[in-house]
């Protein structure tokens, strides 16, 4: 079973995103949600991880913080991570991919959106 880590100071946001996994068919993936970065690296840190989905603007660490942290570290650094962000800046997108991010999406989100950034991985 999979193990993805929902990052959002946003119930009703990480709500959405888990239902758009389940359509996707990732309804039987242990989903943790996270409302802050700093949540979502110890949750990540506790158990092995296989995707991690998260917010750029959080309380406490933001999604751009917790990507470089998650990159910095040996035991972390191969997690895939899919941004979502409501920003929709190509500069802030660029600067996210070359720190290690995966993919960067926009909200809303909706499922054909979130097949297509996650295609790869649900076929592993």
């Amino acid at each position: 079973m999979k193990r993805i880590i929902i990052a959002d100071d946003s119930a009703t946001a990480r709500m959405f995103i888990r239902r758009c996994l389940e359509i996707i068919g990732l309804g039987d993936a242990e989903i943790v949600e996270a409302e802050h970065g700093k949540e979502a690296l110890a949750a990540a840190k506790e158990k092995p991880t296989d995707l991690l989905l998260t917010d750029l603007n959080m309380p406490v660490m933001d999604g751009e913080t917790l990507v470089k942290w998650v990159k910095s570290s040996p035991k972390l650094c191969d997690l895939p991570i899919v941004v979502i962000t409501s920003a929709g800046n190509p500069a802030k997108e660029a600067q996210l991919l070359e720190l290690g991010a995966h993919q960067v999406i926009n909200k809303p989100v909706s499922p054909p959106v979130m097949l297509a950034a996650l295609e790869q991985f649900i076929k592993e």
